[in-house]
């Protein structure tokens, strides 16, 4: 195992420092994690319907039964929030719409290119702007989830995730 104070020239001593083991695999001495303590009680209970919308994707099974599965047992230290059971069903009832209309607005970034994060997260803000909320709450609701992917999700993220939203922001406000 390496010597985490032993870090190359321009790596901060937070970033996570891989490791051969003798089996070619890769470990890691340690992990950063999302700094979620600075964000609101709504934002996280996004960020926990993120979670189940993501491990949907990953297991490749319907969002509803992974919900289920959530509900009667959670990894969590808490039960997942009633809000967050609201928007992962919300998805789920119009997921074929949202994933058409992501892919309509992604200009050449079909779904399964983007990064699982920033996919979880657009399907839930989708949701949200074109069947949760009304017009004038559509901005917050794409600032939260601009926000939840800078500390989830890379550096590109944000701005690629505020981009699409707004979009379909705008295409939901010519439509109404």
């Amino acid at each position: 195992m390496t010597d985490s104070s032993a870090a190359p020239a321009g790596k901060g001593p937070d970033l996570p420092l891989p490791f051969r083991e003798t089996d070619g695999e890769v470990a890691f001495e340690r992990t950063v994690p999302a700094r979620t303590d600075r964000l609101s009680a709504r934002t996280r209970e996004r960020i926990r319907a993120i979670d189940v919308v993501f491990e949907a994707d990953a297991r490749q099974l319907p969002v509803l039964e992974v919900l289920a599965q959530r509900i009667g047992r959670t990894a969590a230290q808490t039960p997942l929030p009633d809000r967050s059971r609201e928007l992962v069903r919300l998805y789920a009832q119009h997921a074929e719409d949202i994933d058409d209309q992501l892919a309509t607005h992604s200009r050449d970034w079909p779904l399964h290119r983007m990064p699982a994060v920033d996919r979880a997260a657009l399907r839930l803000g989708a949701a949200e702007v074109l069947h949760g909320t009304q017009a004038e709450d559509r901005g917050p609701v794409i600032g939260e989830y601009t926000k939840i992917v800078s500390e989830l999700s890379t550096d590109d993220s944000p701005r690629f995730v505020n981009g699409l939203l707004q979009r379909l922001a705008d295409v939901q406000g010519l439509l109404s």
